[in-house]
């Protein structure tokens, strides 16, 4: 059985003015197959996930979030 690399993405997140937007975002992206975990820095308006990129992209991450009522993307740091 081959197991894929576990890739972390971090997204910038803007719209959220709450705690309690970070557990929607958590539990809207955590749904996602592939996924393993998901950080959301409150403070800082980065989201770390860490998934299988196989099977759920950085593009689908956003989708979750925006989902979530919520703009994100992928962050070069």
């Amino acid at each position: 059985m081959t197991t894929s690399a576990t890739t972390r993405t971090v997204l910038r997140a803007e719209g959220f003015s709450c705690p309690s937007c970070v557990a929607k975002i958590e539990k809207q992206v955590g749904r996602l197959k592939g996924v393993e975990s998901v950080k959301v820095h409150f403070a800082s308006a980065r989201i770390e996930v860490d998934h299988d990129a196989e099977r759920v992209s950085a593009d689908d991450l956003v989708a979750a979030v925006a989902k979530a009522g919520y703009k994100a993307a992928p962050s070069a740091f």
